[in-house]
């Protein structure tokens, strides 16, 4: 699927991952969890690395191999590697009331692996589901 980098196109990142998902044997959960995950990256994207610029896009395939599901993420914006993120202090962002900045905990809890790879202005994100047969 190849996603605008505004907003607006989130809705649409929705619909085609519970379809696609929808058509796999995961129960309600992983679904929810996936999307969830997903959408958290495509968001961070979108306005962090592409400042909403609806003239950039993301790419984003998925990949089913025997066990695991793989989100492969593809831009050119600006290189977000989440590996190298370190998580707040929890009690600080609530102190500070401060909106955001926790999604990158909820992608590294759900997904079982990350891989980032910036190569030539084209920058990579896989996410990775290991599902027990």
């Amino acid at each position: 699927m190849k996603i605008s980098c505004q907003t607006t196109a989130l809705s649409e990142l929705r619909v085609f991952l519970k379809k696609t998902l929808g058509e796999l044997q995961l129960s309600d959960i992983d679904q929810l969890q996936l999307i969830l995950a997903v959408e958290e990256v495509c968001a961070n994207l979108i306005i962090h690395s592409h400042n909403c610029n609806a003239l950039d896009y993301i790419q984003l395939d998925i990949k089913q191999n025997p066990g695991k599901l793989i989100f492969e993420i593809t831009d050119e914006g600006k290189a977000f590697n989440m590996l190298d993120y370190e998580v707040p202090d929890l009690n600080k962002v609530k102190g500070d009331k401060r909106k955001g900045g926790l999604g990158i905990i909820l992608v590294k809890k759900i997904m079982d692996e990350i891989e980032f790879d910036s190569t030539k202005g084209t920058n990579t994100c896989r996410l990775i589901k290991w599902f027990q047969s």
